[in-house]
């Protein structure tokens, strides 16, 4: 135990959630209840907290090994559920390891035994397989977005993974797509369904932009200086062309992160902190971006290059227009391009105005220290009001990780901040300071 265990009461409270939606509702009254379940609803309404509360409320206070197993298909989503349930404050440790982390990490966070893990198929089973974990009372199984697993290729490690788990009499499924087929190996007996995938009312509008030329370049520019400086995200299908992209806004001084397969997980990690806290307005992402990752609600996203399947478009478009918020999906079709037969796209879009655009306000600091230096978010941010002489409007978003943390402040007083606090203690710590 990390804590005392707190009730969903309290949880919430800590949340700062007054009330859950339906399908999280629901889902609180089945799971608790149901052997088997299967919970379907779309990107963006809060499946983990929907899942992660009945997961707490079934865990055992004195038992000092895992109870409950999350796999997920990427690394940004077991590192976003870690984050949601470390902010619930439950009082139980959770840890969540993942390929391209070192396992030298994994066995000092593994070495006092988590009541939930999470993970990614392919390190839960080298844990396994090496038996540096305990999987005898392992009781509950989380599969989210299941078929994102199966697509990427982890049948073999899951089905491994599964048939060693004697214990398990709990398991639920998560996706965001309908007619998800489950293989046999993962047991889903009876499964009781939740489906909120077709009770969504789509505030999602999809307009077409047309580009003159077929590399688009100058039409993508244009359509941003419509936008101006709202936040959203610019999907590519090759890392070349979003290198092509990230040229062309850099030379255009368009601020912006990037955001692919074939980034070091660090260089990914502090692409999404630096979107998520309005450092960067813009993400030019391969589907990798489509789900999966803890970003803002925000007003668009621009297909620079088309899907090449159905899924994908409608995975891409989820990234806005959640919940209950509007959104735009702007399609950015050469002239003489054919539109593939899932897109019914029939509204141009009107870019002819440029809206006013501001320079980006916001700048990332890094500092050396994080939770293992019994470090918080309130321990910062008093460092940056008593010794960095800031008021509370220029303190941004707070990420703090395990061994470091992330703040963002306005660019124009970052390099003097940097110069105030690097080298000076935050609690028994000497910490270094830096923009990112």
């Amino acid at each position: 135990m990390e804590e005392p265990v707190k009730t969903q009461a309290e949880i919430l409270e800590k949340l700062k959630i007054s009330a859950l939606n339906p399908m999280q509702e629901e889902a609180l009254q089945t799971i608790p209840n149901t052997q088997n379940t299967i919970l379907l609803s779309p990107t963006g309404t809060g499946k983990t907290l929907a899942f992660a509360l009945p997961l707490i409320d079934s865990l055992d206070p004195e038992c000092e090994a895992i109870q409950a197993l999350i796999l997920v298909p990427s690394r940004e989503l077991a590192i976003q559920i870690e984050q949601v349930i470390r902010s619930m404050g439950s009082g139980y440790k959770v840890n969540a390891v993942y390929g391209g982390r070192a396992v030298s990490k994994d066995k000092i966070d593994l070495k006092h035994a988590p009541a939930i893990l999470i993970g990614t198929p392919g390190r839960i089973d080298d844990h396994f397989s090496n038996e540096r974990v305990n999987m005898d009372s392992i009781k509950t199984l989380v599969l989210d977005e299941f078929d994102k697993s199966l697509e990427v290729g982890f049948e073999y490690e899951m089905r491994g993974i599964i048939k060693d788990l004697t214990a398990l009499n709990k398991r639920i499924l998560t996706s965001a797509t309908q007619g998800v087929e489950i293989p046999d190996f993962v047991g889903m007996k009876q499964p009781t369904v939740i489906d909120y995938l077709g009770t969504k009312v789509s505030k999602l509008a999809i307009k077409l932009v047309i580009s003159p030329d077929k590399s688009k370049l100058t039409t993508l520019l244009e359509l941003l200086n419509h936008l101006g400086n709202q936040q959203g995200i610019i999907f590519c299908n090759l890392k070349d062309s979003i290198q092509t992209v990230s040229d062309f806004l850099r030379k255009h001084r368009i601020a912006h992160g990037c955001f692919n397969g074939g980034m070091e997980q660090k260089d990914r990690e502090r692409a999404l902190i630096k979107f998520r806290n309005g450092t960067y307005p813009l993400l030019i992402a391969t589907d990798l971006a489509a789900r999966g990752i803890d970003v803002p609600e925000m007003a668009f996203i621009i297909h620079y290059e088309l899907p090449i399947h159905k899924e994908e478009f409608i995975h891409r478009n989820g990234r806005t227009a959640r919940v209950s918020a509007k959104g735009t999906a702007y399609v950015l079709k050469w002239k003489d391009q054919l539109l593939p037969e899932f897109m019914e796209v029939n509204e141009v879009a009107d870019i002819s105005t440029q809206a006013t655009k501001k320079p980006t306000y916001w700048e990332t600091l890094f500092i050396s220290g994080g939770r293992k230096d019994k470090i918080s978010k309130g321990d910062i941010a008093g460092l940056f009001f008593k010794q960095g002489h800031i008021n509370k409007d220029q303190l941004g978003i707070i990420e703090l990780k395990q061994d470091c943390a992330f703040v963002s402040v306005p660019v124009n007083i970052a390099e003097d901040l940097v110069a105030k606090l690097n080298n000076v203690r935050l609690k028994k710590k000497k910490v270094r300071v830096y923009v990112v």
